[in-house]
């Protein structure tokens, strides 16, 4: 993990940035938002259900790396980010696996037109909304400082 991690911050995508809890609430507004709509497209459509949930999860996630100040335009350095960050206790184990997964059934529905089936728990993904409002409203300045200092050590 450390070397894709390293590879991720050797892109000009992915780096270290002053921590924005302006950004981090409009992105939770956007994830909030893209719930919404969600619940427009069930039943009419595979492929936007699939993307639709995934950026839902998505903006989620991204507002806690704009409260710790990361920035990442590749979407598979951003899961490798946050294997990092449940190694650091920062989320919940598991969150970056259901990222990956609901990364690829979009990739597999919006790309390949496999219209493969979109299963959507409104309540999980509310909850991982909510999680991650938690994170950022009580996430001190020393962690993320500490969270920083590790990223910076790896790369």
């Amino acid at each position: 993990m450390d070397d894709k991690l390293k590879w991720c911050f050797g892109k000009k995508e992915v780096k270290l940035i002053e921590p924005n809890e302006n950004l981090a609430r409009e992105y939770l507004k956007s994830a909030e938002e893209t719930l919404l709509v969600l619940k427009d497209i069930e039943g009419k459509s595979n492929m936007w259900l699939a993307t639709t949930k995934y950026y839902c999860e998505y903006f989620a996630i991204y507002a806690l790396l704009m409260c710790l100040g990361i920035k990442s335009e590749i979407h598979d350095c951003t899961i490798e980010i946050l294997k990092f960050l449940e190694k650091e206790n920062v989320i919940e184990r598991g969150t970056a696996k259901m990222l990956e997964y609901d990364k690829e059934l979009r990739i597999d529905n919006q790309y390949y037109l496999k219209n493969r089936k979109v299963i959507v728990n409104y309540n999980n993904l509310r909850d991982l909304i909510l999680k991650m409002k938690e994170i950022i409203n009580t996430i001190s300045n020393e962690k993320i400082d500490e969270i920083r200092k590790k990223i910076r050590e790896l790369i």
